[in-house]
């Protein structure tokens, strides 16, 4: 089940019923019945917006994934739901050319948008007079009450490897759906490159549009972040619950594949498949429990497990009917949550095998090292190590890339000889997967001097001190370690926020750090203008008046993934702030693991089998 969003700080859910009533526009336009062709990267997202049953009341009588192959027992109106790819294309293709002519009328919804080169696949391809073409504009997904994602599972590849800058563009129009719904964002913060050019499109389009936006801002400033400015982070192992639960079983569009005796004695049984279990702030024990450091989650747990029982022992209490009533109330709760903590206690389990055996330890103590700049030479032996032994491939480039990213770079022989090794280990076919790592820069020769450290020291990445039961600090997700780009959006929130930083500090960051303002129209007025409640004002309004001053919403965005420890980091940040309240929402391309971002670089994925978080109640 998807989120409900009732804990969201602006009406999220408006945008998932945007996409849902416009996704009803395209099948009420088309009569009949209808045979629903989606694209297999889709049907997660889509289950985020809409349901099976939604679906039947508009028509479809089937649903299937697109797949190669001829479409068999379709219905008359053949709708497709797709990514703009040139694979889908010809798959798509090659369905229509199949079929007997006549027998179906063919639509192609593109998500979020068709492209020319797509059009031109299908005019080469001799279907484009065959279909009807269509834009769906299903861009950012709330996942959650404070997570918006594109779901795009290449962006990385795709913007920083291929140059290709569709997922930029597809970002800037997102933002400006944003500002459509929740009023224009009067302040824009930056970092990185990709970051200036999502700016520079967004202020562009603001530029052409003829209409002035009257919609009271509902969100303050924008801070967006490219991803090529701290690479380091998503490749380190997290520490939070929820970033190991996606390390060790995989999330998927919020949802994660469990042993079905995972589930408690409520779990389908009889069966020895894999079930999806939904990981959302519907779950209250989740959401109390996801960012927490994963050291803390036994005892935690035990406290509530105690609960539990305590709130089951009060039937012994009982004597009134108003007791009853009372107890009835609090005996549901306790249900929900005994329900939830088996859950969590079987995968706290499953996590506790991981992270108690020795190699978990000894890569922990391999990524602590380069963190530190020391001891480089055991951590090659390490890497030397983990080759010999095959382990999974991804995990070799997760390190190499950290050991590259902390040096600056490794010296010729070394980078030759680890070159060499995975080649002989895993396949020549890994030359290219090597080459694409050269040439992003995640391992390359030596080119002088590292930086790292002066990083480490000038934006304390390494404070010496760490509490994981109560942190002070947002180092608690990696036990020791604080992400570079949380340590950002946190400068950005303090007084002076990135004009305070020492301009050689500065430089240490891929350019530009920048800032702009836009322009709100007259009578429009910002949270920061509210004046204060008059004595013996309305309470209503001096409730209002209060929460303008003191609140101020923030979006992040991640242009090329964000990491659930950053992401915990950041629900931190909110949770700490003091002065001033601050309630941040976080937009990106996708959420991303080392893994998936190694995957992303690789020419041939060995992705673990994870099922699809298909739509609810879908059978494909």
């Amino acid at each position: 089940m998807a989120a409900n969003l009732s804990g969201a700080v602006v009406n999220l859910a408006a945008l998932r019923e945007h996409a849902k009533e416009e996704l009803m526009d395209y099948l009420d336009m088309i009569r009949g019945d209808k045979e629903l062709v989606i694209d297999s990267n889709l049907t997660g997202p889509l289950g985020l917006v809409t349901t099976v049953p939604f679906l039947q009341q508009h028509g479809v009588a089937n649903l299937r994934k697109l797949e190669a192959g001829a479409l068999r027992d379709a219905a008359r109106n053949v709708v497709y739901i797709t990514r703009p790819t040139l694979k889908n294309m010809k798959m798509i293709a090659r369905q229509i050319r199949g079929a007997v002519e006549g027998t179906h009328e063919y639509f192609v919804l593109f998500a979020p948008r068709k492209t020319l080169i797509c059009e031109r696949v299908l005019e080469e391809e001799g279907v484009l007079g065959d279909c009807t073409l269509f834009e769906f504009a299903m861009d950012l997904i709330p996942l959650d009450d404070d997570v918006l994602s594109l779901e795009m599972e290449s962006a990385f590849r795709e913007c920083y490897l291929d140059g290709d800058r569709t997922a930029l563009y597809s970002v800037a129009t997102s933002l400006m759906k944003i500002q459509a719904m929740y009023g224009t964002i009067p302040h824009i913060m930056g970092a990185g490159p990709a970051a200036k050019l999502v700016a520079d499109m967004m202020m562009r389009m603001a530029a052409q549009s003829s209409e002035a936006n009257m919609i009271t801002p509902e969100i303050d400033r924008v801070i967006l972040i490219d991803r090529a400015v701290d690479l380091v982070t998503p490749l380190c192992t997290p520490l939070t619950y929820e970033g190991l639960i996606n390390e060790e079983f995989g999330i998927k569009n919020t949802f994660v594949w469990l042993d079905p005796a995972m589930l408690g004695p409520d779990g389908p049984s009889g069966t020895g498949r894999q079930v999806k279990h939904p990981l959302n702030s519907n779950d209250k024990l989740y959401t109390e429990i996801r960012d927490h450091n994963f050291a803390i989650l036994g005892p935690l747990l035990h406290a509530k497990a105690e609960g539990v029982r305590q709130s089951y022992d009060m039937r012994h209490e009982v004597q009134t009917i108003s007791d009853v009533k009372a107890y009835v109330g609090t005996f549901k709760d306790a249900q929900a949550e005994h329900k939830s903590l088996t859950v969590h206690t079987n995968i706290t389990e499953a996590l506790m095998r991981v992270t108690r055996a020795d190699a978990f330890h000894r890569q922990l103590e391999a990524e602590q090292a380069m963190l530190n700049s020391v001891d480089s030479a055991s951590t090659v032996a390490y890497i030397e190590e983990c080759i010999n032994k095959q382990e999974p491939l991804t995990k070799v480039l997760r390190l190499i890339c950290i050991l590259s990213l902390t040096l600056n770079g490794v010296k010729s022989k070394m980078f030759d000889f680890l070159r060499r090794e995975i080649v002989q280990a895993y396949g020549f076919e890994h030359m290219f997967t090597l080459h694409n790592l050269e040439k992003l820069g995640l391992f390359k020769r030596s080119e002088g001097k590292s930086s790292f450290p002066l990083l480490v020291k000038n934006f304390n990445l390494l404070p010496d001190e760490v509490n994981e039961a109560d942190p002070d600090d947002i180092s608690y997700v990696f036990s020791g370690y604080a992400p570079l780009s949380v340590r950002l959006i946190e400068l950005a929130s303090r007084p002076g926020s990135w004009a305070a930083i020492p301009r050689p500090v500065a430089a240490l960051i891929p350019e530009p750090m920048f800032e702009a303002q836009q322009e709100i129209p007259q009578g429009i007025s910002l949270h920061d203008d509210l004046p204060p409640a008059a004595p013996g004002a309305d309470p209503a309004d001096a409730m209002r008046s209060e929460a303008a001053q003191r609140s101020r919403v923030t979006l992040v965005v991640y242009i090329g993934g964000i990491a659930y420890a950053e992401l915990a980091a950041i629900r931190f940040l909110a949770s700490a702030a003091t002065d001033r309240r601050e309630d941040f929402i976080v937009a990106t391309t996708k959420l991303i693991s080392g893994r998936s971002l190694m995957e992303q670089c690789m020419e041939q994925l060995e992705t673990r089998s994870v099922g699809d978080a298909d739509l609810a109640g879908a059978s494909f």
